[in-house]
């Protein structure tokens, strides 16, 4: 019966995480003047850095307060998202019809919960850091990083300033009005001053990584910061004592630990970051380049980013990368292409299929991901190739929660489908990738693998309620049970028909992309004309709708 009225509610809601591990989120906004930055401040503005953690945390005995998916204010944001998706009027005019409803969209996490004791070998958490597209915010992709918090990895979840985000709020804390920063729009047609433009936020993204790195370290070693973020409510001085639960629970400090990913403009991010700080130039300039980041040889950052580090990019937009004053270091390959790196095994990029079908963009991927960046994509003898992947009938937006809470609209109006299989796909995917290259964390559930190995679309009534309940039948039954870990026994026969890495085409709707190859099983057939090549389903980044490909990609 209860089931029965909660599919009665017009309110948009989240499926319940699907890994063994109940979820926690805290939302941190730390002053500035509290780190010690060793690249230059590209802004003086921005005062602060925000981010939300979302980590594995104990089951509580008493409810928590909600984490709402609109951060507050949120009626600024919301009105921003409106505008933001001015570009599609459709759109816009459908999710302005119901704003109020909007407003009751919350998390399936437990706000501040006591973090769990790391159950993996080196008694810490793995920590994966993940960055925004364009419209973005630090709660647009919180299925997806909640669902990695579920499988034991804590996850960090920066709001930009850059002027990316469709809107973000600077707090100061003791009761003073906080200051915005609105959307910028930029045109998607190169020339230098979108290209100056492009640059301009990718040196504060960049900056704020490192700021955040920094932060993470911190907290790790108990020190003790000033959160300033809106949701603090419980010590009006600003201090926030939660964040000393992390203390020694993250696995941060071992070089080349740490896994990096972004959606979109976020996966040029952590491309373009890791880059820039791996091949740090010695001197100011060379060759004309213009480093976006100029970490000093003390920063710790310089000892994370290794050719160890992992990387994992959802619908890379490759035109920021390809800015004049960096050209330098596109001809550079990823770390994990050096001396002791693991070459492409370190590297996996998720497509949805809109962005498969937009040519000059997949071609400068596969560009980005191999060995051969500036040239010759095929590898050596022996290499191993980057994991590329794109599940069919999906749009831009189906790796961010709008894929699921507006589901209606992504299958009328841009035809993508089901909606939580596919992110379903891209979090098995994670999860194993990040196996495979040495987090210790846990065995995919059973009800992840029952659905990424469905043969036919399954029709459901309310999808979030079926999948939430058999995600609350099998956290039942995992409760008090140690879920299988990297140290532990899997199931051979098990692993043997499922293996979403090296045997994709035993999955329905998996499509495995070569990196080497020009044209692709069904690619050359399905590839839109040079008219329309860019994603018009895209609505994370709506002002890809009006470029044409001749003009906005340069290959």
């Amino acid at each position: 019966m209860a089931s029965f009225f909660s599919s009665l509610n017009p309110t948009p809601a989240f499926p319940t995480y699907s890994g063994p591990y109940s979820v926690g989120s805290i939302d941190v906004e730390i002053p500035v003047s509290e780190l010690s930055p060793t690249s230059p401040t590209p802004d003086p503005i921005i005062t602060t850095v925000q981010f939300r953690l979302f980590y594995p945390c104990e089951k509580a005995c008493r409810p928590t307060k909600h984490v709402y998916w609109i951060p507050d204010p949120q009626h600024a944001y919301l009105s921003a998202y409106i505008k933001f998706l001015g570009a599609s009027s459709r759109l816009s005019q459908l999710i302005a019809y119901f704003p109020r409803l909007l407003y009751h969209i919350t998390l399936p996490v437990r706000r501040d919960a006591k973090i769990l004791p790391p159950l993996t070998t080196s008694k810490r958490w793995p920590l994966l850091v993940f960055s925004h597209g364009l419209g973005g915010s630090r709660n647009a992709y919180s299925f997806l990083l909640g669902s990695l918090a579920s499988y034991g990895i804590v996850v960090i979840a920066p709001e930009h300033r850059d002027g990316s985000g469709v809107i973000t709020y600077i707090n100061r804390g003791n009761g003073s009005k906080p200051s915005w920063i609105d959307y910028q729009n930029i045109s998607h047609t190169l020339s230098p001053e979108v290209e100056e433009a492009r640059d301009r936020q990718l040196r504060i993204r960049l900056w704020e990584l490192e700021l955040i790195h920094e932060a993470a370290l911190k907290i790790d070693l108990g020190h003790s910061f000033t959160n300033v973020a809106s949701e603090n409510t419980l010590n009006k001085s600003g201090s926030r004592s939660e964040l000393h639960m992390f203390a020694s629970a993250l696995d941060i400090h071992r070089p080349g630990a740490i896994a990096w990913a972004g959606h979109s403009f976020g996966a040029t991010t952590v491309y373009q970051f890791m880059k820039s700080v791996y091949y740090r130039p010695s001197k100011p300039t060379m060759d004309h380049y213009q480093p976006l980041l100029s970490p000093d040889d003390s920063s710790p950052i310089v000892r994370q980013i290794t050719s160890s580090s992992s990387i994992i990019l959802l619908d890379l937009w490759t035109l920021p990368l390809r800015s004049t004053a960096t050209d330098w270091l596109w001809t550079k390959p990823l770390p994990c292409y050096t001396l002791g790196g693991a070459g492409g095994a370190s590297v996996l990029a998720i497509l949805s299929e809109s962005f498969f079908k937009w040519r000059g963009n997949l071609i400068s991927t596969k560009s980005a991901v191999s060995a051969g960046p500036a040239g010759d994509r095929r590898h050596d003898p022996g290499q191993v190739h980057p994991y590329i992947f794109y599940p069919v009938k999906t749009a831009h937006f189906s790796q961010s929660d709008f894929g699921i809470l507006f589901s209606w609209a992504g299958k009328k109006l841009l035809k993508a489908e089901e909606p939580v299989r596919t992110l379903t796909l891209n979090i098995v995917a994670i999860v194993e990738f990040l196996r495979q290259n040495g987090m210790d964390v846990p065995h995919i559930t059973e009800l992840d693998r029952l659905a990424v190995i469905e043969k036919e679309p399954v029709e459901r009534q309310a999808d979030k309620h079926a999948v939430g309940k058999a995600a609350h039948k099998l956290h039942e039954q995992l409760n008090g049970a140690a879920p299988r870990h990297l140290n532990g026994t899997a199931d051979k026969s098990e692993e043997s028909q499922f293996d979403i890495l090296s045997k994709p085409g035993s999955i329905r709707g998996w499509i495995s992309v070569n990196v080497e190859e020009e044209d692709q099983p069904g690619e050359a057939t399905n590839l839109k004309t040079s008219a329309d090549a860019q994603p018009s389903e895209a609505v994370m980044e709506t002002e890809l709708m009006d470029g044409q490909e001749g003009e906005a990609e340069k290959l």
